[in-house]
């Protein structure tokens, strides 16, 4: 029995999104935050130290070393390709920008494929809106293209979206794979050769990049889906079961790959065991995915019987799928942010079918409150700016100078104009939407994903100093060269991996193992316990206290510096 589907559609609300200006709001969201910032301490800074030791020979590719410390993660290939474009690069790009050029292919690659499989799902049948008696409805292809456009808007306006997608590390690569893999599932009924390719190339990347069980869950999740799929949804029952019985294969393969490379570890590490941990739990989920989760969730409830039926319609139960494994994987592992981050192509594209069920007044909702946050936060963003240039108003300029102590602003034409023109073109946009007659089925979404992208790039144009010197470990390291100088080399104790990329990036510093047997003049401890034993392993009686420096927005992150007292 076919159950009356939701979506009510004229081919009137099916209007296109202008090409070039998807294509421009896609530009301004992937290049701030590659372009002209430092790597920032964390796994950023970290993932950029290892590339140069690969890079630069100084370690082996199959298990690199840094400060004599291996990677947290256990996939190689996002240091493989920042590696090899730091090699590849001319001798006029800086080696960071060498470095996230692979990953902000990788990021436009996710938008990609997040659009044509949402394209590809708005084709199923069971997908398509009511038809009317005397004709009007939406034609399939222009409803799976709004739809489309819908789920890309969708995906760029989450807002847990736009650091990790802008860093250079293995999650990025992961979420690129996820997105790859997620495509290949939806296309895979109307297309042979790109949803392969892309299932290899995803299912690969994922084992590769240090995420064998997503891998494993996405490709077993896809076959039961072709398996159980019954003939009458479109497809010829032989079709799908050839489809379900690649995907396994495809699972085998992937599980033999990872356990050949020794990457399959225990990693159930959840921080919300204890059950009053569950609201930081929600507040995550809240934050992160918004405004797709309440857009998800609408959908799951207006298209509830659908998913109920015997039908199993794939445009709801693949992203609900990819979107659960995302949710349980944020709940037991960590850092639950990045794990999250691999679900938001899937609930993006839950969103986008919310969109034909909206009411009027839940519509106009979304946009006054996206209206309303967004032009408040670009307000604050130019007032923090312009008083830390000229002084007027007084007290936000009094703020950044107590927040980060030692911070001289810096004026630069280029991202000033830039900047000028993202707020010229939300002003335009705000005028468009305010237009009574448009009528297309995403503009709900529009404002959303403008106003995102342009609180991105002014972060990343006005505040970019700031926030270099804030979340970057560069005057941390400089006010260390100021003491130890240029020697040939540092013991390190209690480092992490960022604080010695860091060190080795910004300040040309070899950071050795305190516990090793290399004699260098300075140690580094970011863990003293007393003066006279400043870390464990190390003889306290060989060194003396010649600094205690700080990070300038962080009082309480110490990096203590010993000069050796005896030979």
């Amino acid at each position: 029995m076919n159950l009356p589907t939701p979506a009510i559609v004229p081919q009137s609300a099916v209007r296109r999104l202008p090409r070039w200006a998807l294509l421009l709001l896609c530009l301004a969201y992937i290049v701030p935050g590659f372009v002209g910032r430092d790597p920032w301490r964390g796994a950023d800074m970290a993932a950029t130290g290892y590339m140069l030791e690969l890079a630069q020979e100084r370690s082996s590719w199959w298990a690199p070393l840094l400060g004599g410390m291996p990677p947290d993660t256990d996939g190689l290939l996002p240091y493989w390709m920042g590696a090899w474009a730091m090699q590849l690069a001319p001798s006029g790009i800086s080696p960071e920008l060498a470095a996230r050029l692979p990953f902000a292919a990788l990021l436009a690659l996710t938008l990609v494929a997040t659009w044509y499989g949402v394209y590809c799902l708005a084709r199923s049948p069971g997908a398509q809106p009511v038809a009317f008696a005397f004709g009007g409805e939406a034609q399939p292809r222009d409803y799976a293209r709004a739809m489309a456009d819908g789920g890309l808007l969708a995906l760029l306006a989450c807002l847990g979206l736009a650091q990790p997608s802008h860093e250079a590390t293995s999650y990025l690569t992961q979420l690129c794979c996820t997105a790859l893999v997620f495509f290949a599932l939806a296309a895979a009924p109307y297309r042979t050769a790109a949803p392969l390719l892309a299932l290899v190339a995803g299912l690969a990347g994922l084992v590769l990049s240090g995420a064998p069980a997503l891998a494993l869950l996405y490709a077993l999740g896809g076959a039961a889906l072709c398996l159980c799929s019954p003939a009458s949804s479109g497809q010829p029952q032989r079709h799908l079961r050839a489809m379900g019985l690649v995907l396994l294969a495809a699972a085998l393969a992937a599980a033999v790959l990872a356990w050949s490379l020794q990457l399959w570890r225990w990693r159930i590490d959840s921080a919300y065991d204890d059950p009053s941990e569950w609201a930081s739990f929600a507040r995550l989920l809240l934050w992160f995915c918004w405004p797709a989760w309440p857009l998800a969730l609408w959908t799951l409830w207006r298209w509830r019987k659908q998913i109920a039926s015997r039908q199993l319609h794939r445009h709801l139960l693949l992203p609900l799928w990819f979107a659960l494994v995302a949710v349980a994987a944020a709940f037991t592992t960590q850092p639950s942010d990045r794990a999250l981050l691999l679900g938001l192509p899937a609930m993006a594209t839950l969103a986008a079918f919310a969109l034909p069920t909206l009411r009027r007044s839940v519509a106009a909702l979304i946009d006054w409150f996206t209206l309303l946050f967004f032009s408040a936060s670009a307000i604050a963003i130019w007032v923090v700016w312009t008083s830390t240039q000229t002084g007027v108003p007084a007290q936000p300029a009094a703020n950044v100078a107590k927040l980060a102590p030692g911070f001289v602003p810096e004026f630069s034409a280029f991202t000033l104009a830039v900047a000028l023109a993202a707020t010229a073109a939300w002003c335009a946009l705000v005028a468009w939407r305010t237009g009574r007659h448009r009528a297309a089925i995403w503009k709900s979404l529009v404002l959303p994903a403008a106003g995102a992208t342009l609180g991105w790039l002014l972060l990343l144009t006005l505040w970019l100093p700031m926030l270099n010197y804030a979340r970057s470990d560069a005057p941390q390291v400089q006010s260390i060269l100021q003491v130890v100088g240029q020697p040939p080399c540092v013991l390190g104790a209690g480092l992490n991996r960022s604080q010695i990329a860091a060190l080795r990036y910004h300040g040309k510093l070899i950071v050795q193992p305190a516990e090793g047997t290399a004699h260098c003049p300075w140690l580094l401890v970011a863990d003293r316990r007393t003066p006279s034993a400043p870390s464990a392993g190390v003889d306290g009686q060989q060194w003396t206290l010649a600094a205690q420096l700080a990070r300038p927005t962080d009082r309480s992150d110490f990096i203590w510096v010993y000069r050796r007292s005896s030979p």
